[in-house]
């Protein structure tokens, strides 16, 4: 290397540069199949045993690094570290709400920022993870949504970011997780391929083998995915973002909504659960004066006896510098919740958490790094 470096006659880099080059050029081990893991411990003459202990280091043991499977021997270690690389998500800030929201920030190997939030109730402990580094949808009431996407979340990020909440779950509860919803940074159906792997690994007996019945994905109405989760046959729950029931408001606030307009999101919803029968919830975020109207809630019904929906989530709204919305008073919203009760609708009103923390719903966008 270096004999064509000096042919070339260009500067030499530095020994740490280099090795950080070499690194980032090596197979993540984690992106191989159990068989591409097999296949390569015959090629290298070790036991077929080891396989199933590497196996269980990385999604049981959650090592990460090489030197932590200690009962490994150092030649192996060390030549799995020449030959692969094991980047992890690590915790670089945790900030505890008043009501006990703990959000957690992970800086990923490559020096991007994510969020993550643990939600603590007496009954479940959640975990609220994102999907991608910053979001491309825009929603003119999400802080993520004035972010640029940077990139996807690999699905060991996505499963790291499980890990670590449950660790901070046992630490502080002295329990597990409970549930986990994707619904932090980004449109998971964006990230389709890497968010179904992560269910996938979290799920799996060899894994965290949780039940993809405690799992929900939100999404703001990626149509052609939502049809793809149906074709798929997945076993989570499914949530859509709606927020607006007729298409011109839904446009104004939510421009994926011009080309995934409700009548086309209506159709993909009713495929989804043909294929699967598992729960779709609607999420429904009030805005003082814009679409908290009883006529608001007459379009909202009429939505809801369109599609086998199990429940509406309306949300109360967290207050974003950049946007112009805020939440309307209690006496417009317990109208709104009447009216929906009224004309039975399984509703619930959902009280926000960790807002003194940007950890509420639509707060997150790394805004302390921002800063």
């Amino acid at each position: 290397m270096q004999d064509i470096i000096c042919a070339l006659k260009l500067p030499l880099p530095s020994p740490k540069r280099y090795l950080c080059r070499m690194k980032e050029t090596l197979k993540n081990i984690r992106h191989l199949s159990l068989a591409e893991l097999e296949n390569y411990f015959e090629t290298i003459g070790e036991k077929k045993f080891r396989v199933k202990q590497v196996h269980e280091w990385l999604w049981q043991k959650h090592a990460h690094s090489f030197d932590d499977m200690t009962n490994l021997s150092k030649d192996l270690r060390q030549k799995l570290s020449q030959e692969f690389s094991l980047p992890a998500l690590k915790v670089n800030l945790t900030q505890v709400s008043d009501d006990g929201t703990i959000k957690s920030r992970f800086k990923t190997h490559d020096g991007f920022m994510i969020e993550g939030v643990l939600i603590p109730t007496a009954e479940r402990k959640t975990a609220c993870v994102s999907s991608q580094v910053g979001c491309s949808l825009t929603c003119k009431f999400c802080a993520t949504g004035t972010m640029e996407r940077k990139r996807n979340l690999t699905f060991d990020e996505i499963y790291d970011q499980v890990v670590l909440i449950n660790k901070e779950s046992e630490r502080v509860h002295g329990q597990k997780l409970t549930n986990i919803v994707f619904m932090g940074m980004g449109e998971p159906l964006l990230n389709y391929n890497n968010v179904l792997k992560a269910i996938d690994r979290i799920t799996a007996e060899d894994g965290l083998f949780m039940s993809p019945k405690r799992i929900t994905v939100s999404t703001a109405g990626v149509a052609k995915q939502i049809k793809q989760l149906g074709d798929d046959k997945v076993k989570f729950k499914l949530a859509v973002s709606l927020h607006a029931a007729n298409d011109k408001k839904r446009n104004e606030i939510m421009p994926i909504n011009e080309t995934n307009n409700i009548e086309i999101l209506i159709d993909a919803l009713n495929h989804f659960y043909k294929q699967t029968q598992n729960e779709i919830t609607f999420e429904y975020i009030l805005f003082k004066n814009f679409n908290d109207s009883l006529k608001d809630a007459e379009e909202l019904v009429k939505i809801y006896r369109k599609v086998p929906a199990d429940l509406i989530n309306i949300i109360e709204y967290n207050p974003i510098e950049a946007f112009r919305f805020t939440k309307p008073d209690e006496a417009t919203t317990e109208e709104f919740m009447h009216y929906l009760e009224r004309n039975r609708v399984n509703s619930r009103l959902r009280r926000s958490r960790g807002k003194d923390i940007d950890a509420a719903c639509g707060q997150l966008a790394n805004k302390s790094v921002n800063k």
